[in-house]
């Protein structure tokens, strides 16, 4: 028999992974088992808060391929199975099957850790009380969906305000409730600029949703039946039929602490290029429990999105099945919408910049995403910044409609290239007056950064 390939964890990483490793060693060569503690496998989470609005019709709809169709590719998957124990030195792993209770070792030649990240769920009082609901997972999403079904009152709130707050407080307005959203930030979206954030509080206002801020939550009320009926901070109490977490993840990475891996700042697994665990020439790692290189501050981050688990997979499975791939990094590009609204950011904000000890100039314009005497053309902000002196650009930021949020892959690929904000004006790209301006409003933002560079007394925001 060949090699054992363990995989622990049975999502985007796990089983991109598994799924590229098998195609590159045949049965014979290659054994492959994957443990997944959950019910499903390769599913989309960012996808829930669809599903919960109405727009994905069942979860089913998120499932990118079946349990049963990977054991079908002669991958050993084994479902509700919790790897609790790593032992490097014997190379072996201790799982539990969560619906006998049975423990046993296994062995491996190569060992993949995909666990993911965690949500965010402070010890306050109430918090674990029934119609308080995270979604991170399918069951989570239609555990809110049921009690959502058959809430007797139409009050929710949505505790914090990153981006899968805004979109589930987006999703409870599109069933009907009056949502409130509390968070300790000064506007929603914190990893935009406090500027732009603010421009997302209006289009969530519009909504009719409520949001208050500068607000931390200390605790959930209980009432009648041991469910929650409030929300309590500091400044009063909001009254909840139902409560949703959308506080942030961490990396779940306790398994690996306990195993003596290297963990970053940021609690995420550390790394080398090919995604070999530093100090471990069996064991890989990738997904929303690693930290990676951020291209544009040359530092390590902790940026959980599907985007690079996929691709972290990708490239350890052709690690693992003896091929050669790297992983180089990334610059941090996300989006969202809030209703027609869309959000979109990539590289660095301003508290980043800083945070790197980068000194920089901001700029930020409107502009339409269609010629302006088009029917249909709305207003597009865009927010950039560009490295003083060197004008080398290290973030964008756009609020807007028209399909403002898919623009941020032009400043994406120009912060890969390390492009000056000059070097993003003469960018070809393309234009008809349904779709952009002569000028697009990235190249008109990129136009302002390059006089700020040019001006540096009278334009310079970083200090």
């Amino acid at each position: 028999m060949g090699e054992r390939m363990v995989v622990i964890g049975a999502d985007a990483t796990g089983m991109a992974a598994a799924s590229q490793a098998r195609r590159l060693r045949g049965v014979g060569e290659l054994e492959i088992v994957v443990f997944e503690k959950g019910d499903h496998a390769s599913y989309s989470a960012c996808g829930i808060p669809y599903w919960v609005a109405g727009d994905v019709a069942e979860a089913d709809d998120l499932i990118a391929r079946s349990a049963d169709e990977h054991r079908a590719r002669d991958i050993d998957l084994r479902m509700r199975t919790e790897v609790i124990e790593i032992d490097t030195e014997r190379k072996r792993v201790l799982a539990r099957d969560l619906d006998s209770d049975a423990q046993a070792w296994m062995e491996y030649d190569k060992l993949v850790i995909a666990t993911g990240a965690t949500p965010i769920r402070p010890p306050l009082p109430g918090i674990d009380a029934d119609g308080v609901h995270g979604v991170q997972t399918l069951d989570d999403g239609q555990a809110l969906i049921e009690a959502l079904e058959s809430a007797t009152g139409r009050e929710a709130v949505v505790v914090g305000a990153g981006y899968i707050g805004v979109e589930m407080a987006e999703a409870l307005v599109r069933r009907g409730f009056a949502v409130t959203m509390i968070t300790r930030a000064a506007e929603p979206m914190a990893t935009l600029d406090a500027d732009m954030g603010a421009l997302v509080r209006e289009a969530m206002e519009g909504m009719g949703i409520r949001l208050v801020r500068d607000t931390e939550v200390t605790g959930m009320r209980i009432g009648e039946h041991g469910r929650v009926c409030a929300v309590t901070t500091a400044h009063g109490d909001y009254p909840a039929d139902v409560v949703v977490l959308g506080i942030g993840v961490r990396p779940a990475t306790d398994l690996a602490r306990e195993a003596g891996l290297p963990l970053g700042a940021s609690g995420g697994l550390l790394t080398d290029l090919a995604l070999r665990v530093r100090g471990f020439d069996d064991i890989w790692a990738g997904g929303d429990c690693v930290e990676v290189l951020d291209l544009v501050s040359d530092t390590l981050r902790h940026i959980p999105l599907g985007t690079h688990a996929n691709k972290h997979g990708q490239v350890i499975g052709t690690g693992v099945g003896g091929g050669y791939a790297t992983f180089p990094g990334v610059v941090g590009t996300a989006m969202s919408k809030v209703c027609e609204w869309e959000v979109a950011r990539t590289g660095l904000g301003e508290k980043d910049a800083r945070r790197a000890g980068l000194q920089f100039h901001s700029v930020t314009i409107e502009s339409t995403g269609r010629a302006g005497y088009f029917p249909g053309a709305h207003p597009m902000t865009v927010k950039m910044l560009a490295e003083r002196r060197t004008g080398r650009l290290l973030g964008v930021q756009i609020v807007g409609r028209d399909g403002a949020a898919k623009r941020i892959d032009i400043a994406a690929v120009a912060l890969t290239a390390r492009m000056t904000a000059e070097q993003v004006t003469f960018l070809d790209l393309g234009y008809a007056p349904p779709f952009s301006p002569v000028w697009d409003p990235v190249l008109v933002a990129a136009r302002a950064a390059v006089r700020a560079v040019s001006n540096p007394v009278v334009t310079r925001n970083g200090q």
